[in-house]
């Protein structure tokens, strides 16, 4: 059990047997009464935001949550598949819970995945990856200066804005937060 002294942003509660990440919080003390925290959950099963206001020292539960560190295999219709490294099993993922982030797998990639009783939630992605550019308009030379971008597919088959001179074949790093182009490697 978690109390209200114990909140940060971050922590993962569980109320009426539904999981939650902490966004905000805030401590109050209104006019009469005892103080209080006001918070901004994420509701981690639907992605839906709740605010929710606790008494001080109110308790929470705390989710059956645990991370695992797995690489991804491959994907098998609307699923992606993934190894658990330490037992060798395999678990199927809806790509559809990932968020987007399953343009960013490449196979025999290393990934946390977080389980919520057993049953996966999330994938957790390194902040930046380098990937190779598949396809793009070919560049200008000279274009360096200027801030014009263009699209480029990458090897895992996502689009993102690149700099006019980047090519065919180049390597570029890639935020997988914002899918913002952060340079080339």
């Amino acid at each position: 059990m978690y109390s209200t002294t114990d909140f940060r942003k971050g922590l993962k509660i569980e109320i009426d047997g539904t999981p939650f990440e902490i966004v905000e919080f805030q401590h109050f003390k209104p006019g009469k009464g005892g103080a209080m925290v006001r918070t901004k959950l994420r509701n981690l099963l639907n992605d839906r935001m709740v605010d929710n206001t606790f008494r001080s020292g109110e308790k929470v539960g705390r989710p059956d949550m645990e991370t695992r560190e797995m690489q991804y295999l491959y994907r098998e219709g609307d699923d992606l598949v993934f190894m658990d490294l330490t037992t060798y099993e395999q678990l199927h993922i809806a790509e559809d819970t990932t968020d987007g982030k399953a343009g960013f797998l490449k196979e025999a990639q290393q990934v946390r995945v977080l389980l919520y009783n057993g049953k996966p939630l999330d994938i957790d992605l390194p902040v930046s990856l380098v990937l190779e550019v598949t396809d793009t308009e070919p560049g200008a030379k000279g274009d360096t200066v200027s801030n014009v971008t263009k699209p480029a597919t990458l090897e895992t088959g996502i689009v993102i804005g690149v700099p006019i001179f980047v090519n065919i074949g180049d390597r570029v790093k890639v935020d997988t937060r914002t899918r913002d182009y952060l340079g080339r490697e």
